[in-house]
C-alpha cells in the first residue's frame, strides 16, 4: 500500500491558493480514478482507491501547513508504513510554473509543510515537487503562496494536473520515467514536424511549454564545494 500526501491549507478561503497545489493534485487523482468519498481521519481528509495493481491512500491534512507532520505521522503509524511508501505532493518556489520534479530525501528548503514532516518522521520519503514560480523577492513569498493562481495560470495548471492524474498508476507501481512521460505529454507535448524550428514564443507571443519533468538527484556537495563551483 502507498500513502500519498498533498500539502495545503484547509477550507474554502485557501482552496485556490498556490500553496494548495498539493491538495489540487490529489483531488484530481481521486476524481479521475474513482476513489472512495473523502472521510475525516488522521487529522485530515482521507480516501482510498486503486491505481493499477496498487492500493493507494490519499491524505490531505487539515492541520494547516505548518503542522502537516501530525497527520502524516498518524497515517504512517496506523498503517505501519515505511517512509519508502510515502510520497508528498507540494508546491515548489524554486521551479518554474508547470515544471515538475521527483525527489527522494534531502532538506525541506524552508517549506513549512515539509519541515513539519521532517520533524515527525525524518526525510527519507519521496516528493513530487510542483513548480509555482517565485515572486522575485523573499519578503513577497508569504503573500505570493497564499494568493490564488492567476487566470493566466489556468491552462498550464490544468495540463499539469491532468498529466499527474494520467501518470498516477505508473507512479504507484514505481515507474518514475513512465509517470514523467505522462506529465510531459501534457505540459510539453511533441511539436509537429513543419521543417522549421519554433522560437521560444509562438505566433501569439505565448511562452513555450514547460520543459519535461526530471528526477532530481540530491545535491551531496558540501557548502564550500557549492561556493567554489559557482566561480568555475
Amino acid at each position: 500500500m502507498k500513502l500519498w500526501v498533498g500539502l495545503g491549507n484547509p477550507g474554502p478561503k485557501y482552496a485556490g491558493n498556490r500553496h494548495n497545489i498539493g491538495f489540487m493534485a490529489l483531488d484530481r487523482i481521486a476524481a479521475d480514478h474513482g476513489f472512495a468519498p473523502w472521510r475525516k481521519a488522521h487529522h485530515g481528509l482521507v480516501t482510498e482507491g486503486r491505481l493499477g495493481a496498487e492500493k493507494v491512500v490519499l491524505l490531505k491534512p487539515d492541520t494547516f501547513m505548518n503542522l502537516s507532520g501530525q497527520a502524516v505521522q498518524s497515517a504512517v503509524t496506523f498503517w505501519k508504513l515505511p517512509l519508502a511508501d510515502v510520497t508528498v505532493f507540494h508546491d515548489e518556489l524554486d521551479l518554474a510554473p508547470g515544471k515538475l520534479r521527483l525527489k527522494l530525501g534531502g532538506g525541506h528548503a524552508g517549506h513549512n509543510g515539509l519541515r513539519s514532516i521532517h520533524g515527525h518522521l525524518g526525510d527519507t520519503y519521496a516528493r513530487v515537487r510542483l513548480g509555482i514560480g517565485h515572486p522575485g523577492q523573499k519578503d513577497a513569498v508569504a503573500a505570493y503562496v497564499l494568493h490564488d493562481f492567476a487566470k493566466a495560470d489556468a491552462d498550464w495548471l490544468e495540463d499539469l494536473l491532468r498529466g499527474i492524474s494520467e501518470g498516477a498508476p505508473a507512479l504507484a507501481e514505481g515507474n518514475e520515467q513512465k509517470f514523467m512521460n505522462a506529465v510531459a505529454l501534457r505540459t510539453a507535448p511533441p511539436r509537429s514536424s513543419t521543417g522549421q524550428e519554433k522560437s521560444s514564443q509562438d505566433k501569439a507571443g505565448m511562452p513555450a511549454p514547460p520543459a519535461a519533468p526530471t528526477v532530481e538527484e540530491e545535491d551531496k556537495r558540501s557548502p564550500v564545494q557549492k561556493l567554489l563551483d559557482k566561480f568555475r
